[in-house]
């Protein structure tokens, strides 16, 4: 079996949600319950092909971190480190640490507290299959480009994918992306894959799979955890393993 590394990205500034504090951030705030970020980590943490799950905390906020979720931490194998100054900083604080046995590493949003079993399976063994594999949702509204003023042009939306974690790499190629990233200032970790010419294959994302960045995502991720889907009965609600979803998509099924 294949395993698994898991780097949760909980370091973000949280400025889009009105954050002024620590405790206020969107990955700190309760969903129903239970921290946001608690949340994204369960998705992963039982699984049996997961060896470590690494969460990437703000260093400002480590000590505090530790302090208010130390029960949670009490019965989590965890590994807290430090973020950097951006993401992708993060991301290779937390590749650093990534233990010599694992084969693959993935990386998800601390925001994104919605991601179930069947989503995660399919970009694993996409992943295996391919060396790296993203879910992705196709563009669904008109874009447009706009000065502050007004419109300056529509965008074709024509093979236009809105990205989503967790993105899945095999070790020894997300390590390799990292080590030509120079200065170049990634958003995501698929694009410093791209740029070295390595095909990253695309699967079916779900358009619940959210990342929360405003008060109102939160509410709406709120609203849709009792409709996700169950382990059980996935058949309907996700694209068959075969085609890893995007024929799925592409014969607008």
């Amino acid at each position: 079996m294949s395993k698994f590394a898991v780097i949760v990205a909980a370091a973000g500034r949280s400025s889009r949600f009105g954050s002024e504090s620590a405790r206020e951030k969107k990955v700190f705030r309760e969903l129903q319950g239970r921290p946001v970020w608690l949340r994204s980590v369960e998705a992963f943490a039982d699984r049996a092909d997961v060896g470590q799950v690494i969460v990437v905390v703000s260093p400002e906020d480590i000590e505090w971190f530790k302090e208010k979720y130390a029960p949670n931490l009490g019965f989590r194998d965890l590994d807290i480190i430090a973020g950097g100054a951006e993401r992708a900083d993060s991301v290779l604080n937390a590749l650093a640490v990534v233990k010599s046995d694992i084969d693959f590493v993935a990386i998800h949003d601390a925001a994104r507290p919605l991601v179930v079993k069947q989503w995660i399976d399919d970009i694993f063994e996409a992943a295996i299959d391919h060396g790296a594999a993203i879910p992705a949702t196709p563009v669904a509204s008109t874009l447009k480009r706009a000065d502050r003023k007004s419109i300056t042009e529509t965008v074709s939306r024509e093979g236009l994918f809105a990205a989503q974690t967790p993105q899945v790499f095999r070790r020894e190629l997300i390590l390799e992306a990292y080590a030509q990233r120079g200065n170049f200032e990634a958003t995501d970790e698929s694009s410093l894959v791209e740029r070295m010419g390595h095909p990253v294959h695309v699967v079916m994302g779900s358009p619940m799979n959210i990342k929360i960045t405003t008060q109102e995502d939160l509410k709406i991720a709120g609203a849709m955890l009792s409709i996700l889907p169950k382990e059980k009965g996935l058949d309907a609600l996700a694209p068959s393993k075969k085609d890893d979803g995007l024929d799925w998509l592409l014969a607008g099924k």
